[in-house]
């Protein structure tokens, strides 16, 4: 079995329903399955119960890599980036060359920076030597959604309250980009 990390930072749980939503698209492939994790906040102590936290082990054993974070400025959350800032290791060792990976995000406005925040979590991936895989528009639902998706990666429109649910058409790009980078990552492993 392949294992495809999706490692999420969700702030008011979009990005989590996002990740759950890309799982789902990562399990419909025979072959891969799932292993979602998150990261902590910078300042919270670890917690004891809730989500499992991301280690580096489960970077360097992924077969590919679904990475989403809320925009934050149009750029990814502290805490996906402080994670980030702590594989050197990994990277001096090259332990991510040639895996595949897609990234995620959610914002709060329409306009709040969706695109600049998915290349901005592209940008360490590229360093470790990952393969960028965005959402192709062979997939329907980039054309006619009025809400989120882009084909740099699945996006939410998800309002100042995070309180708008993910659209029929983002629910369908978030499947759909877990099915992609499983599929890859099982190429790429073979």
């Amino acid at each position: 079995m392949a294992d495809i990390l999706v490692l999420y930072y969700s702030a008011g749980g979009s990005v989590k329903k996002m990740a759950e939503l890309i799982a789902e698209g990562v399990e419909r492939v025979p072959g891969a399955q799932a292993k979602v994790r998150t990261v902590p906040e910078i300042d919270a102590p670890a917690a004891t119960k809730g989500p499992l936290f991301c280690e580096m082990e489960d970077l360097e054993t992924c077969a590919g890599l679904a990475l989403g974070s809320p925009a934050r400025f149009g750029n990814m959350g502290g805490p996906m980036k402080a994670f980030f800032d702590r594989t050197v290791p990994l990277w001096m060792k090259g332990a991510l060359v040639g895996k595949p990976a897609c990234v995620f995000t959610s914002t709060g406005s329409l306009h709040g920076g969706q695109e600049s925040t998915l290349i901005s979590m592209m940008l360490p991936l590229l360093h470790h030597g990952m393969l960028i895989a965005g959402v192709p528009y062979t997939n329907a639902e980039l054309m006619t959604t009025r809400t989120g998706g882009t084909p740099y990666g699945t996006s939410h429109h998800a309002g100042f309250a995070d309180d708008q649910p993910i659209s029929d058409a983002e629910r369908a790009l978030c499947v759909a980009q877990g099915k992609r980078i499983a599929e890859i990552a099982l190429k790429l492993c073979n």
